[in-house]
C-alpha cells in the first residue's frame, strides 16, 4: 500500500471509513492515519474534509456527474428511455453506495450545517446531480425529444428521488433487498417517459 500514490492511498482509507463509521466520525486525522500519512500531507491534496468527500464522491462511486454532463453535452444521442434508463441505473448504484456514507450527518445538525455550508462554498451538494439531469432533459427539449410543456425540473426531481429512495426504502421489509437495479431502472425510465416524452422520438423506427 505504501507503494501507492498518496492521493490515492488518501482517497481508499476515506472511501472506507466513511463507508464504515460514517462521515460524521471519519475524521481527517484518522484517515491520514489508515493512509499511512500525516495529516498535513492530507491537506496537500485535499483543501477540508468536505473536499475529500466530494472527491470520494466522484472518483470511487458510480459516475452519474460524468454521465449527466456528458448526455447533456449532445443532445439526440442515443434514444431517449436508453438514456433514462442508464441515467436511473447509474443513479441508483450512486445513491446505494453514498446513502451510508452520509446518513451520520442527519444525526448531528450543527455537523450537518457546517458541511452543507462547506459544500455550497465549493459549489457542491447533492442538488447538483437534479440540476445536472434538467439540463439533460432541457437539452432534449431544445432537440424535440421532450415536450415543450414537460416540467423539467419535476421530472429530474421524480427520477433522483426514486432511485435516492431505493437506498434505504426496502430495509424493513421480509427480505431486506432492494428492487434489482436493472429492472427498477427501466420501468423508471418507462414511467417517467409515459408523462414527458413526444408521441414518437425522431429517428425511432417504424412500425
Amino acid at each position: 500500500m505504501e507503494n501507492r500514490p498518496a492521493r490515492l492511498r488518501i482517497l481508499d482509507a476515506a472511501h472506507e471509513l466513511m463507508l464504515t463509521v460514517g462521515l460524521a466520525r471519519a475524521t481527517t486525522k484518522e484517515i491520514a492515519r489508515a493512509a499511512d500519512c500525516s495529516e498535513a500531507a492530507l491537506y496537500k491534496y485535499f483543501d477540508s474534509k468536505e473536499d475529500l468527500f466530494v472527491q470520494v464522491l466522484s472518483e470511487r462511486l458510480p459516475q452519474l456527474t460524468p454521465l449527466l454532463n456528458s448526455l447533456a453535452a449532445e443532445p439526440g444521442r442515443g434514444t431517449l428511455e436508453g438514456n433514462l434508463t442508464e441515467i436511473a441505473r447509474q443513479a441508483s448504484l450512486f445513491y446505494e453506495q453514498s446513502f451510508p456514507i452520509a446518513a451520520s450527518l442527519y444525526a448531528e445538525t450543527q455537523l450537518k450545517r457546517r458541511h452543507d455550508d462547506a459544500l455550497r462554498t465549493i459549489g457542491a451538494g447533492p442538488h447538483r446531480p437534479i440540476e445536472n439531469l434538467e439540463t439533460y432533459l432541457r437539452a432534449e427539449q431544445t432537440a424535440g425529444r421532450v415536450r415543450p410543456d414537460a416540467d423539467t425540473f419535476a421530472a429530474a426531481s421524480l427520477l433522483l428521488g426514486a432511485c435516492a429512495q431505493r437506498a434505504f426504502a426496502y430495509d424493513a421489509t421480509e427480505t431486506g433487498a432492494r428492487p434489482p437495479v436493472d429492472e427498477f431502472a427501466t420501468r423508471l425510465a418507462r414511467t417517467l417517459l409515459g408523462g414527458i416524452s413526444v408521441a414518437e422520438e425522431p429517428g425511432s423506427p417504424q412500425p
